[in-house]
């Protein structure tokens, strides 16, 4: 494995309902990169967004899905996403503030 700088960790904030709902405890959500672990993903939320002090990170591998076109089949490509949760006395992040 390549060596993970903190910027390339996260890749971009992940805005669905469930996840917009859970702003409301702190609770982020992240497509990450598929070979960080939560120790790299708390470094990079810590390091990339001043004031953010992480609590827990919990990670889900998203599987690849086979998709045809014809007689053409393929794969997407696989993914993971953290679930960053920050701790009572930490800023919030600033990205989904307009949201």
């Amino acid at each position: 494995m390549a060596s993970i700088q903190y910027y390339d960790v996260i890749l971009k904030p992940l805005v669905t309902e469930k996840s917009m709902a859970g702003m409301a405890e702190k609770r982020y959500c992240f497509l990450v990169h598929p070979e960080a672990n939560k120790t790299m993903i708390k470094e990079a939320v810590e390091k990339m967004f001043a004031g953010a002090k992480v609590k827990s990170v919990n990670t889900m591998n998203r599987p690849t899905k086979t998709k045809r076109r014809g007689m053409t089949v393929g794969q997407t490509a696989k993914s993971k996403k953290a679930i960053v949760q920050l701790t009572a006395d930490s800023k919030e992040i600033e990205i989904f503030q307009g949201l």
